[in-house]
């Protein structure tokens, strides 16, 4: 097997935050000495890696039995003692591995000695001092070469389209193999289980070395120097100084200047343009405010603010024995007891198995219209006419 998920280094120009450095290069040497915070996300998708890598070995490469005997144990003893294993990481890592498996056969059908690279330490270089990042699948075939990438976080959607983590593994591995393989075109893919989504990217060599040669060699430099400019927006999300960032701070209270056309009433555009505003400003008070209480956690003091005992509901010490007591005191159950229901259907597929669930309940599983919900112009979804034309029939809470 290949190095610990988790144990692995990243470079300082790491193609995981490459959104961040290109967009706001000294963000790289800001935040070069803040140690990584690591969450229970984090570690349930480092486990989620170091289960298809296990999978994958034994359904894409040839094995002898002492091979075979050895992914066998690492599986047991990975599906004994991770604490993140379950029927849902199980049910979402093989629907990654089936897609996986596909797109090797279709590489296969392009050229019999196409090649299949996992878990793959991938040098750029040649564009980004020291860059270096570890893809997950490399798939190599002449004409095409394929890059996937496993997301198993279900929180925000990641889209292969214009990403450019991925295009930076990709740079790396065609840099890698372009003197063995005919490669013409880069394929992306980055598969998100959970989210049932798959997304690709598709671009030509020559389009993949202008994109580096123009805004990643640049961006690079500048990052790898601790000069530019810093540039609050979309990247902050990954940025370990997104709470206390004076460029973000700016950039935000920008909105406390606006000039409106009429100073009594806002009109439908400006409320337009003000949504936008808005996410914003929710999603930094957020960060704000979970720092600011991190720092009084630690003692040190937020000036006009202090740190209290919350509130707090009662709370029954030991149900099992209030269970008894009430029983015991002749209380009818139906005064004690929530009536049995049906959990959930994620929750039913984690403890089933998605497959199974759709086999026993079939048509009984529907997916009904979704509530209306106001959203940027850019989404892909279609555009709903009128509440009254579009959802007649429905009815809301």
């Amino acid at each position: 097997m290949t190095q610990a998920h988790a144990e692995r280094a990243h470079a300082l120009l790491s193609a995981s935050g490459a959104s961040r450095w290109i967009n706001c290069p000294p963000s790289a040497r800001l935040t070069e000495h803040i140690p990584e915070s690591r969450s229970e996300y984090a570690n349930e998708g480092t486990a989620a890696h170091e289960l298809s890598e296990i999978l994958l070995r034994r359904s894409l490469y040839p094995c002898n039995s002492k091979e075979r005997k050895r992914l066998a144990d690492a599986l047991q003893l990975f599906m004994s003692t991770n604490p993140y294993y379950g029927p849902e990481m199980e049910n979402a890592v093989q629907d990654y591995v089936d897609i996986v498996n596909e797109r090797f056969m279709e590489a296969k059908s392009r050229s019999s000695a196409a090649m299949v690279l996992l878990e793959e330490r991938l040098d750029y270089s040649e564009w980004v001092p020291d860059g270096y990042g570890t893809g997950d699948v490399v798939l190599i075939s002449d004409g095409v070469l394929e890059v996937i990438d496993l997301k198993y976080g279900k929180g925000v959607p990641v889209s292969a389209v214009g990403n450019p983590q991925i295009r930076l593994y990709a740079l790396g591995a065609w840099s890698a193999y372009s003197y063995l393989y005919d490669i013409q075109e880069v394929r992306m893919t980055i598969v998100q289980p959970r989210l049932d989504s798959v997304s690709s990217d598709t671009m030509s060599i020559d389009e993949l070395i202008e994109w580096a040669e123009s805004v990643v060699k640049p961006a690079a430099a500048l990052a790898d120097a601790g000069e530019g400019e810093y540039k609050a927006g979309e990247h902050c999300r990954w940025c370990k100084v997104k709470a206390n960032c004076r460029a973000r701070a700016d950039e935000n209270m920008k909105a406390l200047a606006h000039e409106f056309k009429d100073p009594a009433l806002l009109d439908n555009e400006e409320i337009g343009s003000i949504l936008f505003v808005a996410e914003q400003l929710k999603a930094w008070a957020k960060d704000v405010e979970e720092y600011a209480f991190e720092q009084a956690k630690a003692g040190k003091k937020i000036p006009q603010w202090k740190l209290v005992e919350g509130r707090s509901n009662r709370a029954i010490l030991n149900k099992d024995v209030a269970w008894k007591d009430l029983q015991e005191a002749g209380i009818d159950q139906d005064k004690y007891l929530k009536p049995r229901e049906l959990l959930g259907i994620g929750e039913l597929e984690k403890r089933i198995g998605k497959k199974e669930l759709a086999s026993i309940l079939g048509d009984l599983i529907i997916k009904p219209q979704g509530k209306p919900v106001l959203v940027p112009e850019t989404d892909k979804r279609p555009e709903l006419n009128s509440i009254d034309g579009d959802f007649a029939n429905e009815e809301f809470a």
